[in-house]
């Protein structure tokens, strides 16, 4: 039997997975942790591929009145913003002839599909901290692109310099603050269809076979009501002693938070997260408190959840 295209599993994908006449159960070794979806808002969008929305910009002041004297005419002022929604997609097509010499169809399948949700739970949280519309217009604008300097009235520059530097988010979620927008009449999420058996092309365009095609589909963009709803903490130093994560910084990023801070979410990778919990760890650090949601345990700063993104990197430029 001829070899399928590589973006099709093989007889050699099959025999992998089978031992002793059963599928076996596939370490996830590529998996990230990117715990986005804990604390997210979500709203149906209010326009065809997009979401609209209006920020104030200006305020009345008021006059104090002189007696026989006048005020001034007054009015407020607003911009109105649209942010995008991209669709992102993904096709697995399974020769029906692997499928029926599977032992365990339903396992076999299962474990095809779980690697679809993975790898499209990855992409998304990609998107999420360094999407951007004007590089790649399907996608939405993540978070980098929306704090650019070190000196952007919601960034803490933590110091770092070179290409090893890292970031912390602190995202304040809300209907009227942040939160993701999804198109209207669909799902939040991540939609899997089965589409059933159909007639697929074959490794050249005048063959065809039968296969079990899933399609898989997420579609979002991220709204930002509210600049001050997100905060960074750019140009930490992913290694060495110095410029690393400084708890100062991250108290100075949530005081600058509006609405009391109530919403907030500290997103950072494993490299930062890991220094939190060393210093979580003293119990003569009253910065950090455990907790636990889900039947997880959670670190919280000051209140505030962290938590793990790995599509963060240690490898940013740090910001000018």
């Amino acid at each position: 039997m001829s070899t399928l295209l590589s973006t099709r599993h093989t007889l050699l994908d099959l025999a992998n997975q089978i031992h002793n006449g059963n599928i076996l159960k596939v370490a996830e070794v590529l998996n990230e942790t990117n715990e986005i979806f804990l604390d997210a808002v979500w709203v149906e969008a209010n326009m065809e591929g997009g979401h609209k929305g209006n920020v104030r910009t200006s305020l009345p002041a008021g006059t104090w009145r002189k007696v026989n004297d006048g005020v001034a005419k007054e009015k407020s002022t607003t911009r109105m913003i649209i942010e995008t929604i991209g669709e992102l997609q993904s096709r697995s097509e399974v020769d029906k002839l692997l499928y029926d010499l599977a032992p365990n169809k339903a396992a076999y399948r299962t474990n095809e599909d779980m690697a679809f949700l993975e790898g499209l739970g990855q992409t998304f949280a990609d998107t999420f901290i360094y999407g951007d519309v004007v590089a790649n217009p399907e996608q939405f604008n993540g978070l980098d692109l929306r704090i650019q300097s070190k000196t952007a009235s919601n960034a803490v520059d933590g110091g770092g310099s070179g290409s090893d530097t890292t970031s912390i988010w602190v995202v304040q979620w809300g209907v009227n603050k942040v939160h993701f927008v999804y198109p209207r009449g669909s799902q939040i999420g991540i939609e899997m269809r089965d589409l059933g058996e159909q007639s697929v092309d074959g490794e050249t365009s005048t063959t065809k076979f039968q296969a079990l095609v899933t399609l898989f589909t997420l579609r979002a963009g991220l709204f930002v009501h509210d600049d001050r709803c997100i905060q960074r903490i750019c140009n930490i130093e992913s290694a060495g002693s110095s410029n690393t994560f400084d708890e100062n910084d991250l108290i100075t990023a949530l005081n600058r938070l509006p609405y009391g801070g109530v919403g907030a979410t500290i997103y950072c990778n494993q490299t930062i997260k890991t220094q939190m919990d060393i210093r979580a760890k003293d119990k003569t650090n009253v910065n950090y408190t455990p907790g636990e949601a889900f039947g997880r345990p959670v670190t919280f700063f000051r209140g505030v959840p962290v938590r793990k993104v790995d599509a963060i990197l240690d490898t940013e430029t740090a910001l000018s």
